[in-house]
């Protein structure tokens, strides 16, 4: 049974930086896309970023590009997101997701973690 566990999630002004965790326990996360999604109140979850299988690529939803930055660590079983520059519309619980697939970087993500609050204030 696969399992995704999020952590580092927290207040913290605008401009400040925060840094999310997701532990994966059940499999290995190397040679699995894993990705971050997230959702603000009222509003859809939404796609922020992944790591392609191989971890030579990385992907970003405009709205973050060039302030987040994802990596995995492959001995820590874990990914990350390391978020700069926050603003008050990052505000939002923040997910990572993995497939059930391995060496696959499309289709759908199978397994979610329980998310982790992040609130930006202004």
């Amino acid at each position: 049974q696969v399992q995704l566990v999020e952590s580092g999630g927290g207040l913290v002004q605008a401009g400040g930086s925060l840094r999310l965790s997701c532990a994966a326990s059940g499999r290995s996360v190397s040679s699995y896309r894993m990705g971050w999604f997230r959702q603000a109140p009222g509003k859809e979850r939404e796609f922020v970023s992944f790591i392609s299988w191989s971890g030579r690529s990385t992907y970003y939803a405009d709205s973050v590009k060039g302030r987040f930055t994802i990596s995995r660590d492959n001995a820590k079983n874990t990914v990350y997101l390391q978020m700069n520059s926050l603003k008050p519309e990052d505000t939002a619980v923040y997910y990572c997701a993995a497939p059930k697939a391995p060496y696959n970087d499309y289709g759908v993500y199978d397994y979610w973690g329980q998310g982790t609050q992040v609130t930006v204030s202004s």
